[in-house]
């Protein structure tokens, strides 16, 4: 493919905006947009490449993820393979789930984070917690997308549970049946930027792609009307462009679990606003109920603070100190049998 040809179809795709470099001219260079196992899709001024990510990269912190911005070079028996991952500007990552102290990258350099939900089951608040922290930590600006509108009359009481955890945080309803919303994801996105979407399997995150470009590119799996969960058709994370230069939109599979570190993080980043007034109760070890002096029930009972917001912190906090308690439990049992077992 020619390099004006390409330059017209992705335009401001192709700048760098950590560097403002074109990869007009720049062959060695291209941003990934598919990862595969051991092969990555690079487009570059010549176009779509395919090329090879070598095993000792593939392994290790840096391996190319969708959304990279990489150098290509040639290598002997291989061909074309990324040489370097350049640094990013933002990265939605979690702990490995693998890996107990592993980071692992799903996407980069994005520019604004959706955490996808569907209307068309019970919001968990564990949950969009999670999925918030992922957000939010990513660098990028976090948003929280409600698909699939029109499969509820009323969707008040779910924006009203999504407003008390969320906060500040934009909140866009969305309907591909009828379009409403995707004007509103547009406007997050725009020549050059990037949109990434996170969330479990059935969200209805393929769809949206395919409402936002406008055509059926990913395939959208059914979903099971029991209990609404949707299988995996999303295997790869694929970033796709937009037309009318209106940005690029990316496309994760769908994660089935986030652990303990995104639930303690939420703590923090989520209700870090009641952290703060935390810190204000008369005592330290105030469980926020019915103690005197405090900072939290007071900021309830003048109107700054909702009960909902307040219920779910608390929710939040509960959880993780049973899962602190149940890990100390095991660690009991496992020395107490290694005692045996030394005897």
């Amino acid at each position: 493919m020619k390099s004006d040809v390409v330059l017209a179809e992705w335009g401001a795709a192709l700048v760098d905006p950590a560097t403002w470099r074109t990869v007009v001219a720049e062959a060695d260079r291209g941003r990934v947009v598919r990862v595969d196992r051991g092969e990555c899709d690079v487009m570059t001024s010549r176009g779509r490449r395919r090329v090879f990510s070598d095993s000792q990269r593939a392994q290790g912190e840096i391996a190319p993820v969708t959304g990279d911005w990489v150098e290509l070079a040639e290598a002997e028996g291989l061909g074309l393979v990324i040489d370097r991952v350049l640094p990013r500007r933002t990265a939605v990552s979690r702990r490995d789930p693998a890996e107990r102290d592993l980071e692992q990258v799903l996407a980069s350099n994005i520019d604004a984070a959706a955490a996808v939900l569907g209307l068309d089951r019970p919001i968990q608040p564990g949950w969009l917690e999670r999925l918030l922290v992922l957000a939010i930590d990513s660098g990028a600006e976090p948003v929280i997308v409600l698909t699939k509108l029109d499969a509820v009359r009323d969707p008040s009481d779910a924006l009203e549970l999504v407003d008390a955890i969320a906060g500040p945080t934009p909140v866009v309803m969305t309907s591909v049946v009828d379009g409403r919303g995707l004007d509103d994801l547009r406007a997050l996105m725009g020549a050059g930027r990037t949109l990434g979407l996170v969330g479990e399997s059935g969200a209805g995150k393929s769809s949206l792609v395919n409402g936002l470009v406008g055509a059926e590119l990913l395939e959208v799996g059914e979903v099971r009307a029991s209990d609404a969960e949707g299988r995996h058709t999303t295997t790869a994370r694929e970033l796709v462009l937009v037309p009318n230069d209106a940005g690029m939109v990316l496309d994760t599979p769908g994660i089935r679990s986030l652990g303990l570190w995104e639930a303690e993080h939420a703590v923090d980043l989520v209700f870090g606003d009641l952290v703060e007034l935390a810190a204000a109760c008369r005592f330290r070890d105030c469980a926020h109920r019915k103690e005197p002096g405090c900072a939290v029930q007071a900021a309830v009972g003048s109107g700054t603070m909702s009960t909902t917001r307040l219920r779910l912190f608390l929710e939040l906090v509960g959880e993780l100190e049973d899962l602190r308690r149940r890990g100390e439990e095991r660690q009991r049992r496992r020395r107490k049998d290694g005692t045996r077992r030394a005897r």
